[in-house]
């Protein structure tokens, strides 16, 4: 059988519109920054897309920089806008966002179900100055969403520049920039190109960049735009939002709990992007799992997939306050293209994999 492919969230197929759009723009010579015919004709797909990704997300095209991607928009919010102010993070952040934010950096503890503690938040924004408070709106290993509503007025209240992490939404749920002053998006996280990404901004705000060279995107982020990628970017984010996944995976963990009633399926009683699920198999390492799971024909992951090909312990987890286990969690996350049967082959697969590990005390 063909393999399963079930980590989305590390990066979602290719939407067949993206694959189109950048295969057609592939073929034009032009620079977007020359001032030819060729390079008028770049100029104006880049600025249709822009326009494009903008309205989708409730900004306007002239707020958004395009990146190479969530890391570069992230760290592009952070350290442009932190001047001045303290920079606080939520203790479940992508490894993107702790590492812009950088050691300095307050934490805010999360509560076991892995939302932010806005206890905490408030009364970190009590205690200081001006501050830029960095959260992502769900949670890339347990699908997690935080209350953002409540954190922005939180912000708002103190004085506080508010950056999202979007990069897991987008595809799976709707989201605006709304009242936020900045968010980060991702391409291949809804089904376009890997390498391109944007920042939004609200009207007014411009970060210091840190990538300086020739004055592109408006002196924000310097370098030549990855004109297929971000063609490919805007058509993946024009395409419709999959139906279904939250049935999908629902069937998922309630076949895992009759398979294994000793799972824990964590962060399950948050409310969760509708196509991810962190299951804890309590004495089986992570790596041991992922790997068995390879090689019966199922990719999952056990978290972020951005260490340099390594399966660590879940700073996630470990923050929710589930101590050794958190070296037990795969990530299961759905595709946009996931089938009706991707729970019975899941389940078949897993419980193989659990009944083997098990009998073998791995």
């Amino acid at each position: 059988m063909a393999r399963l492919y079930l980590d989305a969230n590390a990066t979602e197929p290719m939407r067949p519109e993206a694959i189109t759009a950048m295969a057609e723009t592939m073929a034009l010579p032009g620079n977007p920054s020359s001032v030819h015919a060729e390079g008028r004709a770049a100029r104006r797909i880049l600025e249709e897309a822009r326009e494009a990704i903008a309205a989708r997300f409730g900004a306007r095209g002239r707020d958004l920089v395009f990146t190479s991607g969530g890391t570069e928009a992230n760290a592009l919010a952070i350290r442009g806008l932190a001047a001045g102010r303290r920079v606080l993070v939520g203790a479940t952040e992508h490894p993107a966002v702790l590492a812009a934010a950088g050691p300095d950096a307050g934490t805010i503890p999360v509560l076991a179900d892995g939302t932010l503690d806005l206890a905490a938040l408030e009364a970190a924004l009590r205690a200081g100055g001006p501050a830029l408070v960095a959260v992502m709106v769900a949670n890339n290993e347990t699908g997690a969403l935080h209350p953002v509503e409540k954190i922005t007025e939180i912000c708002q209240a103190h004085g506080a520049l508010l950056h999202l992490d979007a990069v897991q939404v987008p595809g799976r749920l709707p989201f605006m920039l709304g009242p936020a002053d900045s968010m980060a998006l991702s391409a291949h996280k809804l089904g376009g190109p890997k390498g391109v990404g944007a920042l939004l901004l609200r009207p007014g705000l411009d970060p210091a960049p840190i990538l300086t060279g020739g004055g592109q995107e408006a002196g924000r982020r310097g370098g030549t735009e990855a004109l297929p990628a971000i063609a490919g970017f805007a058509a993946a984010t024009a395409c419709p939002q999959p139906e279904g996944l939250a049935g999908l995976r629902d069937a998922i963990e309630a076949g895992i709990k009759t398979l294994a009633p000793e799972v824990i399926i964590a962060g399950r009683d948050a409310p969760r992007l509708p196509n991810t699920t962190s299951l804890i198999l309590p004495g089986v390492a992570a790596e041991t799992q992922v790997i068995a799971l390879d090689l019966a024909g199922v990719a999952v992951s056990a978290g972020a997939a951005c260490s340099s090909g390594k399966v660590r312990q879940s700073h996630v987890l470990a923050a929710m306050g589930y101590g050794a286990d958190a070296a037990c969690a795969i990530r299961v996350s759905l595709p946009w293209n996931a089938s009706a049967d991707t729970p019975a082959r899941f389940l078949q697969a897993w419980g193989a994999m659990r009944d083997k590990l098990c009998r073998l005390g791995r």
